[in-house]
């Protein structure tokens, strides 16, 4: 696949333009510089600010919770990225969490503050997903990953995208088994492709047909998508929100839309 995208890169402009590659070709072709994202689901949480080897980030410093950045350029190699309390946060400038990636030309890094724990007041940990994007020069179809960011879920849970009169009893789910502070498709994983249309987006615990979130969403073509699920009542079990994350070929944020249960 390698060989093949590289021999691609030395076609002709317009043919590469033809097959759907917009300005993220460098990323198809795995010859862009890293690309990190932050989002901040951690529910309950302050804004918080991330720093990588004790750089302050300008695109993810005092985040407030369901924020995200676009994609923004950073260097190759081993480099280790702190989550702390914003300067204005109560208290603040308080480390959360701290992880390493070592970033690779043509890959994307997706940064989620999600809570560590169960309760109230819980802390902040930092899920590192790395994206390969290894996404077809004649693609322009959605990107989907699910984050379980909702600690009230009892278990995983399953990811139902489909027409709105289909019934699940007899379908498979997009996306399955998404346990909490997980990421599916997993980390070094590329996200699901999906043909962008309009969704009825229903979750279930795993392996179960009974509906705990049940809304709809318009997923856009070339444009990678997070959902998110978080707490909607932290304190009744499996009562959630999502929040639909996304980034188009352009790599600008776009501002999250926040989806909740019918």
């Amino acid at each position: 696949m390698k060989s093949l995208k590289f021999a691609l890169l030395f076609a002709p402009v317009l043919l590469v333009s033809a097959c759907g590659g917009g300005s993220d070709l460098e990323d198809r072709l795995d010859v862009a510089d890293p690309k990190v994202r932050f989002v901040h689901a951690a529910s309950g949480s302050p804004n918080v600010t991330l720093s990588r080897n004790d750089a302050v980030q300008s695109d993810a410093t005092n985040v407030p919770y369901k924020v995200a950045s676009g994609y923004y350029d950073v260097e190759t190699g081993v480099a280790n990225w702190r989550l702390r309390t914003s300067a204005s946060a109560t208290p603040a400038n308080v480390d959360l969490a701290t992880v390493s990636i070592d970033a690779r030309r043509g890959n994307r890094y997706n940064l989620v503050a999600v809570p560590s724990g169960t309760g109230a007041g819980t802390g902040v940990a930092l899920l590192s997903i790395r994206d390969p994007y290894n996404k077809s020069l004649v693609s322009d179809r959605a990107r989907i990953r699910v984050v379980n960011a909702a600690p009230n879920t009892t278990g995983a849970v399953d990811l139902y995208l489909t027409q709105n009169d289909t019934n699940i009893n007899t379908a498979t789910p997009n996306i399955a088994n998404v346990g909490v502070r997980q990421a599916v498709p997993s980390d070094s994983n590329d996200s699901q492709e999906i043909q962008g249309a309009n969704y009825r987006i229903r979750l279930t615990t795993t392996g179960s047909k009974t509906v705990i979130f049940n809304s709809s969403v318009t997923l856009d073509n070339n444009t990678d998508w997070l959902l998110v699920t978080v707490p909607d009542q932290l304190l009744v079990p499996n009562s959630i929100k999502v929040l639909a994350v996304r980034v188009g070929s352009d790599n600008k944020a776009q501002p999250t839309i926040e989806l909740s249960s019918n």
